[in-house]
């Protein structure tokens, strides 16, 4: 039989589409699915002898989904790049520096320290977008290796552009070729993988071709920045006479499995275009005010049906941070505090649900049987009435501001009375101090 553990005594919010609240409420996880829900007087009195953790009133519920991260930006904590007054000025100073500089080993290592604080802030899925021209091969099973090691699941794509040369354009489809394979192949359930590009404006229409013919090979999807900035849009019309999203369009980029990041510079036809092709949009609200690159249309794009994300853009692995700044952009942008609420809080817990689900094909992002066992429990207790009409309150304003105590994904305990089980934090970060300073030399020498 199945390892089993029964979490008991708990404010269950299932989310998904029953969204019930269950007082003194329990699940029971049988290997890495959900196999009874209800109360803790019915499950307990069923389930003798197993493994109970006590959630003493606090919060129950899924973990939360990332899905849009860079992993690799972890090595620039405190690192002082030359300041861009723009966009493209902030990749070429900083971002486009900084992975040139990366080693496979510095990859491990930037994996390793924002999954193990993703597992500590309980987000246990994660889309991550790679990036190191000067270690491309074999990065992507490095980083799957820590995701193994670490417990969580994730989504991974190395980013194909020209701008660093010949080889490094078929270096980076040939790493993707070979992690699609590994993904393919993979029994746990945890790893799965798309095409990563950059961004319209680094990639030519050859090697564009050659993208697409690698997606159609795997039946898989992209995975792509689209209109971060104005220079984006002003590169596709100047060289192909068509905006980005129309130029991914006609190159048979876009569609169900495809993930088109930011789109904050398209226009009412592209949002058609995403909309008719039933392309996936992430919205990044911290990274796209840090960068000063303006705000999506999202309350536009989900009122035209398209399926609007939220990711952190490698700012944190944290997504309550990143869901109560786009609550407060959204108030911001529209100066109407009455706009964004349902839309943020639905991204949080539904369509980043949705993505997952279908991206692993299983029930990600929801307590219900059958679903992964995908579980953290919060120290948030509910201390004014909680029912399924109030459940996004409760997790913006209340679960955003505790402590996440245990984490659970694929029914292994990741982190239990706040203590990591997977990874060793003071290991790995004494092993990226002394990694950082030759990597900080080699940014600084480019």
């Amino acid at each position: 039989m199945n390892a089993q553990i029964l979490i008991t005594h708990g404010t269950v919010l299932t989310l998904g589409a029953q969204n019930q609240v269950i007082h003194d409420g329990a699940l029971l996880i049988e290997g890495d699915k959900i196999a009874a829900i209800g109360t803790s007087a019915e499950l307990g009195a069923a389930h003798k002898g197993v493994e109970v953790i006590d959630a003493k009133g606090r919060i129950v519920m899924p973990g939360f989904i990332c899905a849009h991260h860079h992993l690799y930006s972890t090595l620039c904590c405190g690192l002082a790049s030359k300041p861009g007054a723009n966009f493209v000025e902030v990749l070429e100073n900083l971002w486009w520096k900084l992975d040139r500089a990366l080693t496979l080993e510095d990859t491990v290592v930037s994996a390793q320290i924002p999954i193990l604080r993703a597992i500590r802030s309980g987000t246990t899925t994660i889309f991550d977008h790679h990036a190191a021209p000067n270690a491309i091969r074999g990065g992507l099973d490095a980083i799957a290796d820590v995701v193994l090691e670490s417990g969580v699941r994730a989504s991974l794509c190395y980013e194909v552009t020209d701008r660093n040369g010949q080889q490094g354009t078929d270096d980076g489809i040939a790493e993707s070729r070979a992690f699609l394979d590994r993904a393919k192949a993979d029994k746990s359930g945890r790893l799965h993988g798309l095409v990563g590009l950059h961004a319209a404006m680094t990639i030519s229409q050859p090697t564009l071709d050659k993208c697409v013919a690698l997606v159609r090979d795997y039946d898989s999807g992209f995975h792509v920045h689209v209109a971060e900035g104005q220079a984006d849009q002003d590169d596709s019309l100047a060289k192909y006479g068509k905006r980005v999203v129309e130029r991914l369009n006609a190159a048979g980029a876009l569609g169900k499995k495809t993930m088109a990041i930011h789109c904050i510079h398209i226009d009412d036809h592209e949002i058609d275009l995403l909309r008719e092709t039933n392309t996936t949009v992430v919205h990044n609200p911290q990274s796209n005010m840090n960068n000063a690159v303006g705000a999506a249309r999202i309350i536009d794009m989900i009122q035209k049906g398209i399926r609007v994300g939220l990711g952190t853009d490698g700012m944190t692995s944290d997504m309550r941070e990143e869901a109560r700044c786009g609550l407060w952009l959204r108030h911001h942008t529209h100066q109407d505090p009455r706009v964004g609420f349902m839309e943020i809080g639905t991204m949080l817990t539904q369509t980043n649900a949705a993505i997952a689900s279908d991206a692993f094909g299983q029930t990600i992002g929801a307590l219900e049987v059958g679903a992964a066992a995908d579980v953290i429990i919060s120290d948030h207790i509910p201390f004014t009435p909680i029912d399924s009409n109030n459940v996004l309150g409760h997790i913006l304003f209340g679960v955003t501001a505790a402590p996440i105590d245990t984490t659970i994904a694929a029914g292994k305990v990741l982190m239990k009375n706040k203590e990591l089980l997977t990874m060793d934090a003071e290991k790995i970060c004494a092993k990226a101090a002394e990694l950082s300073p030759k990597t900080w030399e080699r940014f600084a020498a480019l």
